[in-house]
């Protein structure tokens, strides 16, 4: 491996990312038309960016290559930028964003929501993150908001970042993270620049599928053969039994409390923050909620993807530039592409707190680095 003291295996890392509370992220790149209006708006992020790369954006044919190649030009003069420039850009930015967001001011009705939420963006993260120039990483990067429930996939090779809220966070067995600002951690901006995708547009948005004839169980399945997710909800008065499975899983608990049982006696008490790991072809744990519980018991449960040629979520790159419209606008065709990919190891889950970094999760050598 290059560089063993900051990527420690030659896994890729996928990963699949639920919320559990209101959640906001960023991932993928914007369409390049919404670069180039943004360039266009704002001067202190068009200084930046070099010339070449800004006519290469403006100029870009139509066809993809050409796109991806003007993206990547774009991405690699931002990143290369001397620091007391984009320190000085940043500085002016602020002040003019904070400016516009004032009481006083009136914002123009013709101004979409979308460029209205990209500066809100970058003064939350400017505050999250003091002089770190990657403040300015939603004039090229997609901000998603999410609902509780709802989930999105990044393959490897996308950049992303996580901006608050709390998720279920499943990925392939990997410790490669390939980072490039918003972070106080190893950064790699050279490694960056030449393993993303450079695909523009969103992830399909997708809140699950029940599964097993029960909506109580929510799948959420991404086109890779790693991993997969469930969220069972088991209501008070309620018992739920969960599927024989023939691999391995894991379980945790997000919220509630109950109680397991199953026909070999084996049970447990059900605590937020605990979890489990069930053997393949174990015999089928029950759920039990006592009715005086006021709230549900809930738990997230992964394995190996069991439903692979059904997918309920795309990454940015099999959904393609074409199918994306802009943040506000999520088609029902685009929650709907499907793909596949190659298999490989388990993996489990983990809960992930609000935090940025700028990243994007590698095939091979290196994972994707989180913005």
């Amino acid at each position: 491996l290059e560089n063993p003291a900051n990527y420690v295996d030659d896994n890729h890392k996928p990963e699949l990312a639920v919320a559990l509370t209101p959640f906001e992220a960023m991932c993928g790149f914007r369409r390049l038309e919404e670069i180039a209006i943004l360039i266009k708006k704002h001067p202190e992020f068009a200084a930046c960016i070099s010339n070449e790369a800004k006519l290469a954006v403006f100029l870009a044919n139509r066809d993809e290559d050409s796109k991806k190649s003007a993206l990547r030009a774009l991405f690699q003069s931002f990143m290369s930028c001397p620091k007391e420039t984009s320190s000085r850009q940043l500085k002016r930015l602020l002040k003019r964003l904070q400016k516009e967001q004032s009481c006083d001011h009136v914002h123009p009705h013709e101004e979409p929501p979308w460029e209205r939420k990209c500066a809100r963006a970058i003064l939350r993260l400017a505050q999250q993150f003091p002089g770190d120039a990657g403040a300015m990483a939603p004039f090229f990067l997609n901000y998603l908001l999410i609902a509780p429930g709802e989930s999105f996939y990044m393959a490897a090779n996308e950049p992303h970042a996580y901006v608050a809220g709390e998720i279920i966070e499943c990925m392939a067995c990997s410790d490669n993270v390939v980072r490039a600002g918003l972070t106080p951690k190893f950064k790699d901006v050279d490694n960056l620049v030449n393993m993303l995708t450079y695909s523009m547009g969103g992830p399909t948005i997708n809140a699950g599928t029940p599964a097993y004839g029960d909506d109580r169980i929510m799948r959420y399945t991404p086109p890779t053969g790693e991993f997969e997710v469930m969220v069972i909800t088991c209501n008070p008065g309620e018992d739920i039994t969960l599927p024989l499975l023939p691999v391995p899983s894991v379980f945790i608990v997000i919220e509630g409390s109950g109680n397991t049982d199953n026909e070999d006696g084996q049970r447990l008490v059900m605590r937020p923050g605990r979890s489990y790991y069930i053997p393949a072809k174990c015999p089928p744990l029950t759920l039990a909620v006592n009715e005086k519980k006021r709230g549900p018991l809930k738990i997230a449960l992964a394995h190996e993807n069991m439903h692979k040629d059904d997918p309920t979520l795309a990454s940015a790159a099999d959904v393609g530039s074409k199918e994306w419209s802009g943040e506000f606008a999520l088609p029902l065709e685009v929650r709907s592409v499907t793909s596949s990919a190659p298999n490989t190891p388990m993996s489990s889950p983990r809960v992930k707190m609000n935090g940025a970094a700028m990243a994007a999760a590698t095939s091979g050598a290196y994972d994707v680095p989180k913005l």
